[in-house]
Order: structure tokens, then sequence, then C-alpha cells
């Protein structure tokens, strides 16, 4: 389809250069006939061919200068326009857009729709940025606050013991919670930088998430949570460490969430190339609005009880970012008041393993 419509356009070139020379052949004709009668002298033969072929590139020269010059300071506006576009862009000013006429498949075209395409993406990118930005000053603030009122409040000396080791205790769990949220920022930030060690080897997927689900063991124990775990025996190719921080978010995001006599299950799917873990629970739930934004930086579907348990709103950033980094995909579905299921599919070299 490309190659037809280049050889239309060839054509159509060589038809206009065919009519334009007729005319101008023409014009060419009746000026030179002008200037004999004009003269009085009227050449014959060869030289009355020659002038007419002279005044007809005559013609064409002064044509192609015109249009030359025309579409110089055509293209120098269209310069002057791109150039003032980038200045606007390095001084922050993100809005930018260019309205040139031009063909995208053209390389002038390619560079205004690359510039269009900067902007929007730079916008974004500053917009993330700056929201980042608001989120951790108001993360870091928050505990700050609290350990700040209550380290005042302890100055109190008529304070009992009682609320004295309450208080104590408040700043110890914002003090952790404040220790999780840089951990959890570097994290991120080291996973985001593309520099962060990722070694991928052949281990057990399903004694990982076992032992992850011993890890836990005090957590779910305590609130008398049932773990029910359908696992097969699958040896997987991915980085160890960073899949062992996966199953950990995703198990005490559940656990944290689940009612006391309630139940977690683990779960495989085997597909052709793919492996699917599902990890579901019978906790509070989300709302669809809620799971549209559970993987964003800093969003928490329930304050409260995020910060009762010392979230920062970060571990499922963490979680989506290492599953991009495998190439892979994590969901969720989720009933409030009933259950949440998290799916992570990883496409995989899998063997069955003989142990």
């Amino acid at each position: 389809m490309r190659r037809l419509k280049n050889f239309l356009k060839l054509f159509l070139t060589l038809m206009l250069l065919l009519i334009i020379s007729i005319v101008f052949a023409f014009i060419s004709y009746h000026i030179t006939s002008w200037l004999y009668d004009w003269l009085g002298k009227h050449p014959q033969g060869f030289w009355l061919q020659l002038w007419t072929v002279v005044g007809v590139f005559v013609l064409f020269a002064c044509s192609v200068i015109i249009t030359f010059l025309i579409g110089l300071k055509r293209q120098r506006n269209y310069w002057n326009t791109i150039v003032d576009a980038l200045s606007r862009i390095s001084k922050g000013d993100f809005t930018v857009k260019l309205d040139l006429k031009a063909d995208d498949e053209d390389q002038f075209g390619q560079l205004i729709h690359g510039i269009n395409h900067m902007a929007v993406e730079l916008g974004e990118m500053e917009r993330m940025r700056q929201e980042f930005i608001s989120n951790v000053s108001h993360e870091i603030q928050s505990p700050l606050t609290s350990i700040n009122g209550f380290a005042k409040a302890l100055k109190n000396i008529d304070l009992s013991e009682d609320k004295r080791q309450h208080y104590l205790a408040i700043i110890e769990m914002e003090s952790n919670r404040l220790s999780k949220i840089s951990d959890n920022l570097l994290k991120l930030t080291s996973l985001e930088s593309q520099h962060h060690p990722f070694e991928p080897r052949h281990f057990r997927l399903d004694k990982q998430l076992r032992t992850v689900v011993l890890t836990l063991e005090p957590n779910w124990l305590a609130k008398n949570i049932d773990m029910d775990l359908q696992l097969e025996s699958i040896s997987v190719i991915a980085d160890e460490d960073l899949m062992n921080q996966v199953w950990m978010n995703l198990l005490s995001n559940s656990i944290k969430f689940t009612p006391a006599a309630g139940i977690i299950t683990i779960s495989m799917t085997m597909q052709m190339d793919t492996i699917t873990i599902a990890i579901c629970d019978s906790g509070i739930g989300l709302t669809a609005e809620q799971q549209k934004h559970v993987f964003e930086r800093f969003y928490k579907a329930d304050q409260s009880r995020t910060a009762e348990n010392g979230g920062s709103g970060l571990g499922l950033s963490i979680v989506k970012k290492i599953i991009d980094m495998h190439n892979g995909t994590i969901t969720v579905e989720s009933k409030p008041a009933e259950f949440t299921t998290f799916f992570v599919t990883l496409p995989l070299n899998h063997t069955r393993a003989n142990e």
C-alpha cells in the first residue's frame, strides 16, 4: 500500500512537471515572438528553437527561486516554532503542543510528533513527581507529628504509669512506621533505577511459598486464621529474593485485613507457558474504585486499618514493580466484606520438580 502511494506521488509529480513545461514553453514562445516583433528581427530554424528553450529555462529558474524563497521563509518559521517549543519545555512548560501541518511519514512530521509526545510524557512525569513528593511529605509528617505530640505529653510529671507506657508504645509504633516508609522508599527507588540486582535462577516456587507461610506463622496463628495451601511441586526461573518480597507483602496484607477465624487460600494454576498464583482471603474486601488504585504509591484502601498496622501504602507498588521486572502481571478481584484475591501470573520456563 505504501509502495503504491509512493508510486502515485511520483507519477503525479512527473505529470505536474510535464504540464508546467508545456505552459512555460507556451509562455516562452509568445514572449520571444513579442520580442522579435519589438526588435524587428525574426531568427529562423535553430536560433528560433534555442531562444524559446532558453526562455523556458529562465522561467523555470525564476519559479524555482521564488518557490525556494517562499519555502525557506516557511521552513524558518517552522524551525523558530520548534526551537521556541523546546525552549519552553526546557523551562518546565509541558503544555506545549505543536500544531504544524506535516506528513507523519516523513522526518519532519516524525519530529513534530516526537516533540508533542515528549511534552505529554514529561508533563505526566512532572505530575507524578509532584504527587510523589506531596505523598512522601504527608506520610513522613504524620508519624513525626505523633512522635512529637506524645513526646511532649511524656514531659507531664503527673502522668500515670499506664498512660506513660501507652504513649511510649505509640511512639515506638510510629517510629517503626517511619522506618518502614524509609525502607520501602529506598526499595522502590532502587527497583525503578534500572540498576537493582536482578539475578534469576532455578528454585522451587512451592517451597518458597511454604517458607513464607511458616515465616508469618505467628501473625496468622494470633488471629486463628486457617491457611489452605493448594500447591504443586513446581520449579521456576526467577529472582528468588525479589519473589520472596512479593509473597511476603501479599500474604502480610491478607493477614492484616482478614478477621479472626478467617481463611486464606494460596493456589497455583498452570497454563502452557505461564503459572498463576492466587492468594485469596476472606477479609474486608475492596470496592471497585479501590481496586483501580490499589497498586498506586501511598494508596491506602482503609486509612484507619493501614495506620493501625503500620502500613505505608508502598507494599503493593513494590510488588507491582517486581512483577513487571519479571514480565508478569498482577491483578485483583474483590467483593467488600467477602473476599480479596490477588492473581500473580509469571511467564517462565518451568519444569515439574522431582523432589
